[in-house]
C-alpha cells in the first residue's frame, strides 16, 4: 500500500524547468528539459530572459529532454525561435516529441507576437489619418440616417394602408411624455430667455436712443428663431436622449430581438410611435414658448425699461406678421423629425454594455443638436432667397 502510494506521488511531481547553452559541431545550441508548463511560469521567464542573448544566436533547440509541454512552454519555445529569426538566422527545434508537436505548430501558426513598441507618427500624417476617419465615420451615420428616414416611411406606409395597426395608445403616451410634461421647463427657459434679451437690447440701445426697436429685435428673433432652436434644443437633450436610453436598454435586453422573433416589426411597434409624438409634440412646445419669450420680453420692458404693456404690445402688432410666425412654426416639424431619427439610430447602435449605452445617448444629443442647428441655417437661407 506504501509503494502504491510514493507511486502515485512520483507521478505528480513536477519537474523543474532547464534551458542551458552550449557549443556542439561549431554552433551554438540551447537544450531545454524538464516541465515547460504554466505551474514554471516565473522559472521559465527567468531562464528565457537570462539566455536572450544567447538565442538571439543559436541555431538550434533540442528538445529531447522535454518531458510536459502546454500551451505556455510552446508559446515561449516559439519566442525563442521568432528572436533568432529577428537577427537573420533560422532556428531549428529538434527531436521535440511526437505529441507536443502539434501543440507547438498551433501556436507557430496563430503567431503571437510581443507587444510592439508604438512607433512614432509623423505629426500631419497623424492629422491626415484622423480627418480621413472622421470623413468615414461622418459617412456611415449619413448612411445610417437615411436607411432610418426609409425604415420610417416604409412603416408609416403600411400603418396609413392599415390604420388599425396604428399604435394610438402607445403614440398619446409619448405625446403626454414629450408634450404635456416638457411644458413647465420649457415655459420657464423660454421666458427667462426672453427677458434676458430684451434687458441687453434696452441696455445697449439705448445709448443710441433707439428703445423702441428692441421690441422689434424681440419679437423677430422669438418667432422666427430663438423660440423653435431654443425648444428644440431642449427636447433634444431631454426626449432625444430619453428615447436612446430606452431603444439602447431594450437592445441589451434584447427585447428587440424577441419581437423580430415574433414576427413584429420593431421600426412599426417601437419606433413610428416615438416619431409622430415628437413631430406633433415640438410644434406645441414652440408655440408655447414664443409665447412666454415674449410675455418675458415685455414684463422686462415694463419692469426694467419702463415702457408699459400697451406700449409693448402695439408696437409688438407693428413689428411682427403672421409671416414669422409661420417660419418659426414650419421649422419645429423638420427639426423634430431630425431629433427622433438620430434618436432612434442611436439607440439601435447600442450593444451588451453600459458603456455603449451611455456612449449612444451622448453622440445621441450630441448629433440632434448639431442637425438643428444646420437645418435652422439652410431653413434661413431658404426662406431669404424665397422672401419670407
Amino acid at each position: 500500500m506504501r509503494t502504491s502510494k510514493t507511486a502515485v506521488m512520483e507521478d505528480v511531481v513536477v519537474a523543474t524547468p532547464l534551458l542551458r547553452a552550449h557549443s556542439a559541431e561549431g554552433e551554438v545550441r540551447l537544450v531545454a528539459a524538464g516541465a515547460w508548463t504554466a505551474p514554471n511560469a516565473a522559472e521559465l521567464e527567468r531562464l528565457v530572459a537570462g539566455f536572450t542573448s544567447a538565442g538571439a544566436h543559436a541555431a538550434s533547440i533540442d528538445a529531447a529532454a522535454i518531458e510536459q509541454l502546454d500551451t505556455y512552454g510552446a508559446l515561449l519555445l516559439n519566442r525563442l525561435s521568432r528572436l533568432s529569426q529577428a537577427y537573420g538566422q533560422p532556428m531549428r527545434l529538434l527531436a521535440l516529441a511526437r505529441k507536443y508537436q502539434g501543440l507547438l505548430g498551433g501556436v507557430q501558426k496563430a503567431d503571437i507576437a510581443d507587444p510592439a513598441v508604438a512607433r512614432r507618427q509623423n505629426s500631419l500624417v497623424g492629422v491626415v489619418e484622423s480627418l480621413g476617419r472622421s470623413v468615414s465615420t461622418i459617412a456611415e451615420d449619413l448612411v445610417a440616417l437615411v436607411n432610418m428616414v426609409g425604415a420610417l416611411g416604409s412603416a408609416l406606409l403600411i400603418v396609413l394602408r392599415h390604420p388599425l395597426r396604428f399604435r394610438l395608445t402607445s403614440t398619446t403616451h409619448h405625446l403626454e411624455r414629450v408634450g404635456w410634461q416638457a411644458v413647465p421647463i420649457i415655459l420657464l427657459i423660454t421666458f427667462l430667455i426672453g427677458g434676458i434679451i430684451a434687458q441687453q437690447g434696452f441696455f445697449h440701445f439705448r445709448k443710441f436712443g433707439a428703445d423702441e426697436y428692441v421690441v422689434d429685435m424681440v419679437g423677430i428673433l422669438v418667432l422666427r428663431e430663438i423660440g423653435v432652436l431654443l425648444v428644440a434644443i431642449m427636447v433634444a437633450g431631454r426626449s432625444g436622449s430619453s428615447y436612446t436610453a430606452e431603444l439602447g436598454s431594450m437592445k441589451m435586453r434584447e427585447e428587440i430581438d424577441a419581437l423580430r422573433t415574433m414576427g413584429f416589426d420593431p421600426v412599426e411597434i417601437l419606433l413610428l410611435p416615438r416619431v409622430i409624438a415628437l413631430v406633433l409634440g415640438l410644434p406645441l412646445l414652440t408655440l408655447l414658448g414664443s409665447m412666454a419669450a415674449l410675455y418675458g420680453g415685455g414684463l422686462v420692458a415694463w419692469l426694467y425699461a419702463g415702457m408699459s404693456p400697451d406700449i409693448f404690445m402695439q408696437r409688438l402688432r407693428e413689428a411682427i406678421s403672421l409671416t414669422h410666425f409661420k417660419v418659426g412654426m414650419i421649422k419645429a416639424p423638420f427639426m423634430a423629425l431630425a431629433i427622433a431619427v438620430v434618436a432612434c439610430t442611436e439607440g439601435l447602435k447600442v450593444r451588451g454594455s453600459a458603456e455603449s449605452l451611455g456612449r449612444q445617448t451622448t453622440a445621441s444629443v450630441v448629433k440632434a443638436i448639431f442637425l438643428v442647428i444646420v437645418l435652422d441655417g439652410l431653413f434661413a437661407s431658404f426662406f431669404a432667397s424665397v422672401g419670407m
